[in-house]
């Protein structure tokens, strides 16, 4: 396929047609990451990173059993510290 550069606003864009982006699973607000390489572009979609996860939700991912507590600190003041 065929395209050209053309000017949008203070910067050049080019235009995908929607057939091309339908072919790559991209849509209109999808996040890419342009990338040069030697004389070429690349242009490829960003996989959303996975939501976070509680604490919880880890442990009954790792079928952790039981209660999880966490072992008992020294609560002793090291500096201007104040503990209630």
């Amino acid at each position: 396929m065929i395209s050209t550069i053309q000017k949008w606003g203070n910067s050049n864009a080019v235009r995908i047609p929607k057939p091309l982006l339908s072919d790559v699973s991209l849509k209109e607000n999808d996040p890419v990451e342009i990338t040069v390489l030697g004389r070429d572009i690349l242009i490829r979609k960003i996989t959303p990173k996975p939501a976070h996860r509680t604490l919880a939700e880890r442990l009954e991912e790792a079928r952790f059993a039981g209660t999880y507590q966490a072992d008992e600190y020294d609560q002793s003041a090291v500096g201007d510290e104040v503990f209630w």
